[in-house]
């Protein structure tokens, strides 16, 4: 139903957007921080919970308006490309901002209990812009339109990112879990990840805008 190119070009997007650090993978590295390693895991399955209900989503509601109308398709597209840009000049002005200390700030003490923590991440993930953006407007642009079954395709498609984002929120958690210290006291470190992440993020959504379905 879905061809090797375009799940192979979808899964290099997806890896490109889920590398780059969000709120997720922050959420992901303040509860490693704060309460260790089981934690960090809890919360990464949650957030691709979470993540996977904006794909359901997309799926079932906004992928058949996109279906059916260009103009809903363009509307959606640029609406995305234009936030994904505004999210990258953000990260890039804002770097300085993100601190170690603001991850820190989480409580440490008992962690909650494992279901408890899941749904932290459901929420997280599901609340997140750079999710709900990506789905909305890249998600439909890998879509083969003329095989038909298009939620069913968005559906699947949908399980590269989810995947992805499974092994990588992970490993953001056991690594921070695991350095600590080195996170927590080097403010700099967090600032060069968001200044990567926002130009990374600007190229991404000039990319969405200009490329895409054409029909």
């Amino acid at each position: 139903m879905v061809s090797t190119d375009r799940f192979l070009a979808f899964a290099a997007m997806s890896l490109l957007v889920i590398v780059i650090p969000g709120p997720s993978v922050l959420f992901v590295i303040g509860r490693a921080l704060a309460h260790g390693r089981r934690t960090a895991v809890a919360t990464a399955v949650g957030n691709v919970f979470g993540s996977y209900l904006l794909v359901v989503a997309v799926a079932i509601g906004i992928g058949s308006l996109v279906e059916r109308s260009v103009a809903v398709y363009l509307a959606v597209k640029l609406a995305g490309a234009a936030y994904l840009v505004y999210l990258g000049v953000q990260a890039v002005r804002h770097r300085g901002r993100l601190k170690a200390s603001a991850i820190r700030t989480q409580p440490a003490g008992p962690a909650r209990g494992d279901l408890r923590t899941v749904l932290d991440g459901v929420l997280v993930g599901v609340t997140n812009p750079k999710g709900v953006v990506f789905f909305a407007a890249v998600l439909p642009q890998f879509v083969d339109h003329a095989a038909g079954h298009v939620p069913l395709q968005m559906l699947l498609l949908g399980l590269i990112p989810i995947s992805i984002g499974l092994v990588t929120d992970t490993l953001w958690g056991l690594t921070a879990s695991a350095a600590r210290t080195w996170f927590a006291r080097s403010d700099r470190r967090l600032s060069m990840i968001g200044g990567a992440g926002g130009f990374a993020m600007i190229g991404l959504g000039l990319t969405v805008a200009v490329t895409g379905r054409a029909d």
